[in-house]
């Protein structure tokens, strides 16, 4: 029997992306621990069988949208962990977790990488075209995947256009100069949505540009690092909660946390380390405002974990959703589960 899905914004065929089968490795979208010779996997989408099929869902779908044969499931088939508060806290606590790349959708992938690369100065690490699944995607960044934080951008043939939606944020970039990367993007015909100048918090000097599909990237003013890409900006509907919930079911530390009443908003800073070396996850809480639309172009974030099955049970018991059941992708050598999250952020 031959499936296809298809998203409710965009009616057309949503798309999986794959490691190169040379590769070997595991993935959270979830992707298991990521080293040199662990190249990781990630979906563009995940919906549970019981939605797609009114709680009838068949044996289950491969990583492509294809039934999988009762025997293959056996194969497939984990046994399940069962966690508590404590065993949970302390595997997580061991867990070596990354944030690896983000991903979201643009209307013209060339467009984009031209752009990021002479303006924001990414190099294109890797790029390919799966025509018979009809897209195309490029992973860009400041240094290899093994070592620093990418961008996945992907381009779903004949879509020009994605509603980017209220929830998601910015990207923010470290560079040495930020009045000089701004007069390049303006010079490239760029969009500069905030001139350059000192943060009111007494901060480095900001300015804000916007891409050609109309994300926006916040430059912050700072010395030479080996991770320029900052931060990824999420807007959430109760801070306190998604704190817990990063803290207890990602392994995340509070970095800092600011209020900023002038701006009617409040802001966490999560991750694994230090923020002047990492890329962080910094969310933000605006003053009265619950829920946010998140459109269709930005997709998830991508996390890596030593074992995705005990990081599904983990997520699980801390409250968040499992929207692709932990287990491997047909014929790689890669594990890759996905969550929501309370404000229904994937991962």
């Amino acid at each position: 029997m031959a499936l296809q899905i298809f998203s409710p914004k965009i009616q057309l065929p949503l798309k999986s992306i794959f490691p190169s089968p040379t590769n070997n490795g595991c993935s959270i979208v979830v992707p298991c621990a990521y080293n040199s010779s662990r190249r990781l996997a990630l979906f563009q989408f995940a919906i549970t069988q019981s939605q797609l099929f009114n709680g009838k869902a068949p044996e289950s779908l491969s990583a492509e949208g294809k039934v999988i044969e009762s025997g293959m499931i056996a194969e497939l088939a984990q046994s399940n962990i069962a966690l508590n508060d404590e065993t949970a806290s302390e595997w997580i606590k061991k867990d070596k977790r990354r944030m690896l790349h983000v991903v979201y959708r643009v209307g013209n992938l060339d467009k984009t990488i031209k752009f990021y690369r002479e303006c924001l100065g990414m190099k294109l690490l890797r790029k390919r075209d799966i025509p018979e699944e009809g897209y195309s995607n490029a992973f860009l960044g400041y240094g290899p995947e093994e070592s620093n934080f990418a961008i996945e951008l992907t381009y779903n043939y004949g879509v020009d256009k994605y509603d980017i939606g209220t929830g998601f944020g910015h990207f923010g970039i470290a560079v040495e100069d930020v009045a000089k990367m701004v007069d390049l993007v303006k010079a490239k015909g760029g969009k500069i949505i905030q001139e350059p100048g000192p943060a009111k918090d007494g901060g480095p000097i900001t300015a804000i540009v916007e891409d050609p599909d109309g994300y926006n990237f916040e430059l912050l003013e700072r010395g030479p690092t080996l991770e320029p890409f900052r931060q990824v900006m999420l807007r959430v509907g109760d801070l306190d909660q998604s704190i817990n919930f990063y803290k207890k079911a990602f392994g995340m530390e509070l970095l800092r946390k600011r209020d900023n009443p002038d701006n009617k908003n409040t802001i966490a800073i999560m991750g694994y380390g230090p923020e002047d070396k990492i890329t962080v996850l910094e969310l933000t809480y605006i003053y009265g405002v619950k829920s946010y639309d998140k459109g269709n172009g930005y997709a998830q974030i991508a996390v890596g974990t030593d074992d995705v099955y005990k990081t599904a049970e983990a997520i699980k018991l801390y409250g968040g959703e499992i929207v692709l059941e932990p287990g491997p992708l047909p014929g790689i050598n890669t594990k890759i589960m996905a969550c929501i999250d309370p404000d229904g952020w994937k991962t």
